[in-house]
């Protein structure tokens, strides 16, 4: 019986080691985003389901340490179920896809109902519609679309004034979401309004270059993205941390 679980203790030793590092999900000075923000857009833009599944853990986690943050974190698990729910109607699987579908709106509505103002749920829901919402059927995508424009168009009423002054990131993804959501809502005159901001706010840019593209040659942005442009590449959690003094 000692040796028995003895091997059972060695295996399950084995097996955690296994498994990549997780963020530190305990290091108060982190916010919420940060520390699930690579691993969730691993898995919805690279299709990296071990990151996602990462990610999901991880929101648990703080779903328990970190109440305050309940709604953001809410908006998050919405866009990874939403992401699966995207998957499992692309193989196939319908009642597989409404479930999480349903899911992730029913998560969405939590999130807005606990954070009403809260622009952490903000910047989710439109990040999360400006991915995924051409990948849902075609009777739910312009009710994503419309959400998506919700949600960037509360971004902009909080960050409109010192747009010029925010990093590249949060520059671009903002008036990024800003334009697409416009594209695709049938919006012409905010579309325009928001590639010009674009051009001239974040000029030798990728956002600037594919605004670019959308203005010379409008016919393309109907199947082209212009949000997500290299913006969620790995490393900024480590970069944080390292700016925080962390080795």
């Amino acid at each position: 019986m000692r040796r028995l679980s003895l091997l059972l203790i060695a295996a399950a030793c084995l097996t955690a080691g296994a498994q990549p590092p997780g963020p530190p999900l305990a290091d108060a000075r982190l916010s919420v985003h940060t520390l699930v923000r690579e691993d969730v857009f691993a898995g919805v833009l690279d299709g990296d389901l071990d990151r996602l599944s990462q990610g999901e853990r991880s929101i648990e986690v703080l779903l328990e340490r970190r109440p305050a943050d309940r709604a953001a974190l809410l908006a998050w698990k919405a866009g990874a179920t939403l992401y699966r729910a995207v998957r499992a109607r692309e193989a196939g699987r319908t009642q597989e896809f409404r479930e999480k579908y349903a899911q992730a709106i029913d998560l969405l509505a939590q999130a807005k109902s606990l954070g009403p103002n809260d622009p952490g749920v903000a910047a989710a829901t439109g990040g999360m519609y400006a991915v995924l919402a051409d990948r849902l059927p075609d009777e739910l995508r312009g009710r994503a679309w419309a959400a998506a424009y919700d949600a960037y168009q509360a971004l902009w009423r909080a960050q409109a004034r010192g747009v010029e002054k925010l990093p590249l990131h949060l520059r671009g993804e903002l008036l990024a979401g800003l334009a697409q959501s416009a594209q695709r809502t049938a919006r012409p005159k905010e579309l325009a309004e928001f590639l010009d901001k674009i051009l001239a706010v974040a000029p030798d840019t990728a956002y600037a270059r594919v605004a670019k593209q959308w203005k010379d040659n409008p016919a393309t942005a109907a199947d082209t993205r212009l949000t997500c442009q290299g913006c969620h590449a790995p490393g900024r959690l480590a970069a944080r941390r390292a700016a925080l003094g962390d080795k």
